[in-house]
């Protein structure tokens, strides 16, 4: 008997499989459609485990839907553009573009071996000028529209990358890239409103709670960051005017003892005329912008002013601290010590005091006997008229007061900001400006799209964009007078590309439009995405915005691009994320060219579930090779004898039970991998496997065995393709297995009367035993005492206690 050879196999089918073109998505089908996604990845060079746990867990999803009579779309491409490719062109003395279409043409081949049944009709590069082209004229037609617009304003830089970061691309102050100290640098730049739509970002979050996880949907909600609360005037002492503040906490109004402004407020200089304390407040921004960590350390100093507080118009002092944000609110907080930690903590430092106006009867009314603040719910004391609301009702109230003497008024603020989009690198699609002497700033004109990126350029890493030193690329002529004038040096940000991609699979070759608007209108929403959850506020975010942006623009009705969403889990080995600077990468292409491409996507699902870290065991590949191989061998030593075997007429006891494991592995198969269990569909495969292998059929059972692997072949191809197409092969069926139609439960044998138990000692299996349903606790104990087995185990042992899962599990402490 031949043995198990995953590379001749493997080799064999996916030839086959290229030839029959299998994985073609039809447009306007008849079929029900279904649009199975991954996120695509960056052409690194090579793909890693988690893209190989990512694309395993759409490629299941895709062959399953077709299984069920779907048109499925499962198309695959590159987010070209990037940073890395910039780097790689300088470390290596190569051209970008080469450095990155030879590493998609790897990648393509590693996807391919490990048989993922994607659209080879519909792969897109983003740095291909005729993808990027329709990207350009989406921020014209933003720009016309006042969607986009340029703006000085204090951004995020790396020094190493030598570019903007947006604010989800800073993690505790350093470059998600590199992992540099970020810095504040004052520059001009391009922006996208997204603000414009951070209320219907909130509001449509609701048409997602059924398909995307909470933890998603929360961080988004937590980085729109929406509050509700009120302007608020503050007088100055000494002349006739004000500083607004922002609040969500009107209701402690009369409790401001303090008001503190940000060191990079405008207003500052105006105010502070000592120069010892302008020193000390610049020394402060300096600080602020190596980001130092203030959750430790609160720091301040006094203005040398006072305001009045309109509530009490008691006069209170300005401080300018380092804990106020110029970018939320004002710029301007009211210092409350005794309901805001914070504020607490900073009072007691400078010595301010603190006044209770929240209070519960549990406390105490001696707030020097407090060691922090009270944020919960309570009454109003020491506040006037008000005193005795509940606070929350009170909150309405004051509001209403100060808004009656023109000192207030109810807003809502956001954390959210406007998406830079301009990067000062060279890998990146051009932004579509030009800057006239006489027009202003005044976009390419649109037949003349792509404005293509130059490749005779000098990339060095250093002094901004290596765009603005090629000449024939940066001189141009006015599309409006003709006058001389500038191209803009920018390139988007990565991200940009990424937040419509998903479209253009729909038309990739679409030379016409942005896309075709009917076949986007049948394949759209995506019915599946699947990615990582660190895109919760970046990719996720941008993605859901341009659908909404794309859609306002007139191109097709959708407002949300994805119906369903599955973060999986990272892939982790010794404890941490695999990573080549931790030295536990383990490669792909190894384990396949080891073990087979089956072997790595068998444990790749079954090793954890999907929304779960991953532990990389090599024992796990090991264990899984094993089971391939067992399940050669059951085919390969009944396949010839099940060939043309016929079904007899009556049906035994042992073919009912053949017939109930069957159709119990169909069921179980089939929901677990529509509700994504695909660890427990594979665990319940291995048990059908082990009951196939005991069941040893006699002659006149051949017909029904081999539909026993018939169906084990289909239930087995969307986990190990290969492997599947070659056992459907050995038992000589017409057609392919890819072409068959999903089994069936058969209702009559669905529901055994009887079920197996496993007998366990100690937590380890010695028996199993089979019972009717209805067996009662008491009778189940005896029987399993009656086993050889378990007698053996217990003998001179004292049975302390029995643990009963009821159907499932006798497990007998000694």
């Amino acid at each position: 008997m031949e043995k198990y050879n995953p590379s001749v196999i493997e080799k064999k089918w996916q030839a086959i499989w290229n030839k029959l073109n299998l994985n073609k998505a039809v447009d306007f089908d008849s079929k029900p459609k279904y649009y199975c996604l991954e996120m695509f990845p960056y052409p690194s060079g090579k793909i890693h485990m988690g893209h190989v746990r990512n694309y395993t867990i759409g490629d299941v999803l895709a062959r399953f839907k077709r299984f069920m009579g779907y048109n499925v779309l499962h198309p695959i491409g590159f987010d070209a553009f990037g940073l890395p490719a910039e780097n790689a062109a300088i470390n290596a003395k190569i051209h970008p573009a080469k450095w990155t279409y030879s590493n998609m043409d790897y990648m393509l081949s590693q996807l391919e071996k490990l048989g993922f049944s994607y659209d080879k009709d519909r792969i897109i590069a983003t740095c291909d000028p005729e993808y990027y082209k329709w990207e350009q004229k989406i921020f014209i037609e933003m720009f016309k529209r006042g969607m986009a617009y340029r703006k000085e304003s204090e951004v995020n830089f790396c020094p190493h990358c030598q570019t903007v970061l947006a604010n989800e691309q800073v993690e505790d102050g350093k470059c998600w890239r590199c992992d540099s100290e970020v810095v504040k640098k004052t520059i001009y730049g391009w922006y996208f409103k997204i603000t414009n739509y951070a209320d219907e970002l909130l509001e449509s979050i609701k048409l997602l709670e059924k398909g995307w996880p909470n933890k998603v949907l929360s961080q988004q909600i937590n980085w729109i960051g929406k509050s509700e609360g009120a302007f608020i005037k503050f007088k100055f002492e000494q002349k006739d005017e004000y500083l607004e503040v922002f609040t969500t906490r009107p209701d402690t109004v009369f409790g401001v003892t303090f008001v503190s402004i940000s060191p990079k407020h405008p207003k500052v200089k105006e105010i502070v005329k000592d120069k010892g304390t302008l020193d000390y407040v610049e020394k402060m921004i300096v600080d602020l912008d190596i980001k130092k960590d203030y959750d430790k350390e609160k720091d301040g100093i006094y203005s040398g002013v006072n305001l009045i507080n309109p509530a009490s118009n008691e006069v209170i002092p300005l401080f300018i601290a380092n804990f106020v944000l110029m970018e939320y609110g004002t710029g301007v907080v009211m210092g409350v010590p005794a309901h805001d930690q914070r504020d607490f903590e900073f009072a007691t430092k400078f010595s301010i005091p603190k006044k209770i106006v929240i209070y519960r009867d549990d406390l105490s009314k001696d707030i020097n006997l407090w060691d922090k603040s009270f944020t919960e719910e309570g009454y109003l004391v020491n506040s006037e008229n008000f005193n005795g609301l509940q606070n929350e009702i009170a909150k309405e109230k004051i509001v209403e007061c100060l808004a009656s003497k023109n000192l207030a008024r109810k807003s809502f603020q956001y954390k959210l900001r406007d998406w830079n989009v301009s990067r000062q690198r060279y890998w990146g699609a051009p932004i579509p400006v030009i800057y006239c002497p006489n027009c202003g700033i005044v976009p390419e004109l649109i037949e003349k799209l792509p404005v293509k990126l130059p490749e005779d350029v000098e990339i060095t890493g250093f002094g901004g964009s290596p765009l603005s030193k090629v000449e024939s690329f940066v001189n141009t002529t006015c599309p409006i007078c003709g006058a001389k004038a500038k191209r803009e040096t920018d390139t988007f940000d990565t991200f940009v590309e990424s937040s419509w991609y998903f479209l253009r699979y729909c038309s990739p070759h679409y030379d016409k439009e942005i896309f075709d608007r009917q076949k986007v209108k049948y394949w759209m929403d995506v019915d599946q995405y699947i990615g990582g959850i660190e895109h919760a506020v970046m990719h996720l975010l941008y993605a859901r915005y341009f659908t909404k942006v794309l859609s306002d623009l007139g191109y097709f009705e959708s407002r949300e691009p994805f119906k369903r969403l599955l973060t999986q889990g990272m892939v982790v080995k010794d404890g941490s994320k695999m990573s080549k600077s931790k030295g536990n990468v383990v490669d792909p292409d190894e384990i396949v060219n080891t073990y087979g491409a089956d072997t790595a996507r068998l444990f790749i699902l079954f090793a954890a579930p999907v929304d779960k870290d991953l532990e990389w065991s090599d024992e796990g590949i090991e264990g899984s090779y094993r089971f391939l191989n067992r399940l050669y061998r059951l085919f390969a030593t009944n396949a010839r004898r099940v060939k043309n075997a016929p079904k007899k007429d009556k049906i035994d006891e042992r073919i009912k039970e053949l017939l109930y494991e069957i159709n119990s592995c169909v069921q179980k198969v089939t929901n677990d991998v529509e509700n994504y269990h695909f660890n427990t569909a594979i665990a319940k495969l291995m048990e059908y496997v082990n009951f196939l292998y005991s069941f040893n059929p006699k002659d006149e059972e051949l017909g029904y065995f081999k539909e026993a692997l018939e169906k084990l072949a289909i239930l087995s191809s969307p986990f190990v393709p290969h492997l599947a197409c070659e056992m459907w092969e050995m038992l000589g069926c017409d057609s392919e297995v890819f072409e068959q139609n999903w089994p069936k439960v058969q209702k009559e044998y669905a529901d055994k009367d009887t079920v197996k138990i496993a007998i366990t000692i100690n937590g380890k299996l010695r028996d199993t035993i089979e019972i009717s349903k209805k067996t009662g606790e008491d009778e189940v104990k005896k029987l399993a005492l009656q086993s050889e087995k378990v007698k053996k185990h217990i003998a001179d042992k004292e049975i302390r206690k029995y643990i009963y899962v009821t159907n499932k599990i006798l497990n007998i402490i000694v």
